[in-house]
């Protein structure tokens, strides 16, 4: 695994993977443009210098992985491609799912149907996995890296949007928070 593998365009590069965000933004967009506005946080909602800066930095980190992509050939054949693979089919699957529960849902009633009985931010987990996965279907440890980046900002965006969602569903989110892990399912005691 190379820190900054070789620069080539090509047709079978990392792109093909990370095209998923851009064809899950378009289908939003296509599909219902009131869901694209409930999907961001307000801007008023960020309190201090770091909340104002972690999501410009996150989606500037996102931008320049989906640029890196077009130039990072994936490794097909070896057995980090087939790793990385799996691990981007777990995220896609979650991102299909999350995305259609997003849609289905209106803009004024809380989420906990289907990846949201699991992850209270499963498009969050679904971006990480893609990311991670693509990073090692590629052997790249930059990408790998740039993932790590995404999830830290993301994972504190996601602490602003639980604010908000405090504020605008009160006890029934606080429940729902005790339920159900922030990205990944809490573990239950039987």
């Amino acid at each position: 695994m190379s820190l900054m593998p070789a620069f080539k365009i090509g047709i079978c590069n990392a792109w093909i993977f990370m095209s998923v965000f851009l064809i899950q933004m378009l289908a939003i967009m296509l599909i219902n443009k009131q869901v694209m506005e409930k999907s961001h946080v307000p801007n008023e909602a960020r309190h201090t210098g770091f909340e104002k800066y972690i999501s410009l930095i996150g989606n500037l980190v996102w931008l320049l992985a989906m640029i890196y992509s077009v130039f990072l050939p994936l490794q097909f054949g070896t057995t980090w491609f087939y790793i990385g693979l799996s691990v981007f089919i777990i995220g896609l699957t979650v991102m299909a799912i999350a995305t259609y529960n997003f849609i289905a849902t209106p803009a004024v009633q809380l989420i906990t149907t289907g990846a949201y009985q699991f992850s209270r931010h499963p498009m969050y987990l679904a971006t990480f996995f893609i990311c991670l996965g693509t990073g090692i279907a590629a052997l790249s440890g930059l990408f790998i890296f740039l993932s790590v980046i995404m999830a830290f900002c993301f994972y504190h965006e996601a602490l602003i949007e639980e604010r908000c969602l405090i504020n605008k569903f009160g006890n029934d989110y606080l429940e729902y928070q005790s339920r159900v892990g922030a990205l990944f399912p809490k573990l239950r005691d039987k």
